[in-house]
């Protein structure tokens, strides 16, 4: 049987910033689930109503940044007389260490899914040393 409160919706979560927004409206913080191996680390980003041209991966001096529009529906007939879904920008950043191979980086948007694959760099593949007897 499951366990009620795992079962509880979270909330998104708006970002607190000191920083000045230079665009009106909420800031969301996306949920991320990460999975390692031995090769590569693999992020699942939430961005539900995001499209693949209003969203922006950008990688400089070891932080990779994620940044997405969503834009209300506009084509929707009538007034809206109830809504739960808050539209706005999500916005995450991410330190990479000199583990991750950042030119090899992969990046899809699938239902609202940002899907990241980020290679470990060769040298940070764990790999078995055979040892000489004798």
């Amino acid at each position: 049987m499951a366990d009620t409160q795992s079962m509880k919706v979270r909330e998104k979560q708006e970002v607190a910033s000191s920083a000045e927004p230079t665009k009106p409206g909420p800031v969301f913080t996306p949920n991320v689930d990460i999975f390692e191996t031995d090769k590569s680390l693999t992020l699942l980003v939430d961005m539900p109503g995001v499209r693949a041209e209003d969203l922006n991966v950008d990688l400089r001096d070891d932080t990779l940044t994620l940044t997405g529009d969503v834009s209300p529906e506009r084509d929707l007939p009538g007034e809206p007389v109830y809504t739960e879904y808050k539209t706005g920008r999500y916005y995450r950043q991410f330190t990479l260490s000199e583990v991750i191979s950042q030119d090899k980086i992969d990046a899809s948007l699938s239902d609202g899914v940002l899907r990241l694959t980020l290679p470990k760099v060769e040298k940070a593949t764990p790999r078995r040393i055979a040892v000489q007897a004798g």
